[in-house]
């Protein structure tokens, strides 16, 4: 017995004291203990993690066609388009604004419902456009100026400032316009503050050619549609689908990095 009167344990024998950890069992120190403490707090890294699919880039291509040859080279642009990874083309047409039985008197054929006609409201979705429509006197056609006149209150808001947008056209002959229904049709991107994106010489040789008759210019694609009977050739299509690539990467250049699917590039 000592003088305290407790028992001292032997040299050979000690006493575990069920407070205390196990003798085998590691001793955490206090850095031990605040280093664990931190990492519990650490975000845990999945290596299988799910990854959530990326937006694509939206290009509408909003067009007008009475005879068909304007939507021609819309189909084939999308189709330039629809080919850059990242990006992908919308088909729109504009709303009618000619009574069916003047289009009737004028022989135009009836337009299907498989590409819907769009609302103004929708253009705050796109991240870049193409407009397309034939000549009347040099100038775009009524119903595509009508449309224009009506995207007064995204004007107010300037809410397409800022977004690449190019042309392309139809006109009845040579001399028809290919360049001025274009060039003159840029004031509405202007007013708006949109990026006028014109393809320039960019299409290559085919821009040089002359042993055949063919629309576009460096303003944008272009068919001639004669009486209404010619037919695009293989040189005009060609050139509507590389404006859609050329357009494609100016909207991936311009465009805000990717957001996850159901984002919105814009305010």
């Amino acid at each position: 017995m000592g003088k305290g009167g407790g028992c001292v344990p032997s040299k050979k024998k000690l006493i575990q004291d069920p407070r205390l950890p196990e003798r085998d069992s590691p001793i955490i120190t206090q850095n031990q203990s605040q280093n664990q403490s931190a990492s519990q707090t650490q975000p845990i890294t999945i290596q299988n993690s799910i990854t959530l699919p990326l937006k694509k880039l939206k290009i509408f291509i909003i067009f007008y066609s009475m005879y068909g040859h304007v939507e021609f080279l819309a189909r084939r642009m999308k189709k330039g388009v629809d080919s850059i990874d990242g990006v992908e083309a919308v088909l729109y047409r504009v709303s009618e604004t000619l009574p069916v039985e003047v289009l009737e008197q004028m022989k135009a054929p009836p337009k299907g419902d498989e590409i819907p006609v769009i609302s103004v409201n929708e253009l705050v979705n796109a991240d870049g456009f193409l407009f397309g429509f034939p000549t009347r006197f040099g100038s775009m056609a009524s119903q595509m100026k009508a449309f224009f006149d009506s995207t007064d209150e995204l004007w107010m808001e300037q809410k397409l400032a800022g977004l690449p947008a190019g042309f392309f056209v139809s006109t009845g002959t040579q001399g028809g316009g290919q360049e001025t229904t274009a060039w003159t049709a840029i004031t509405q991107l202007a007013h708006h503050g949109m990026l006028y994106v014109p393809i320039g010489y960019t299409f290559g040789a085919g821009m040089f050619r002359m042993d055949s008759i063919r629309g576009g210019s460096p303003y944008g694609a272009g068919v001639f549609s004669g009486d209404g009977s010619r037919q695009p050739t293989e040189t005009e299509l060609a050139l509507a689908e590389h404006q859609g690539k050329y357009m494609a990467t100016v909207v991936k250049r311009f465009a805000k990095p990717s957001s996850p699917v159901n984002g919105n590039n814009h305010s």
